[in-house]
């Protein structure tokens, strides 16, 4: 038996530094569209870079990132 409401989840999205420094990602749940997710990708990627790219603290950038944008949405 399938569980409708499990089948309807968003699926986890995996972020990875696009320049690929170590090929690692971090799996991020989020029931933002996918607009939403992809302003949120950028900006979370734009706060890594204003950290000088150091690793470490990928999700913190993506909540900060996604919080901005929550609130611009309102």
């Amino acid at each position: 038996m399938i569980d409708r409401k499990a089948a309807k989840q968003p699926e986890p999205k995996t972020i990875v530094d696009p320049k690929g420094s170590n090929g690692k990602g971090v799996t991020i749940t989020s029931t933002l569209s996918s607009s939403s997710q992809d302003r949120t990708r950028k900006r979370a990627y734009e706060l890594y870079e204003s950290r000088g790219r150091e690793p470490g603290q990928e999700e913190q950038d993506w909540f900060r990132a996604e919080q901005e944008i929550l609130n611009r949405e309102r």
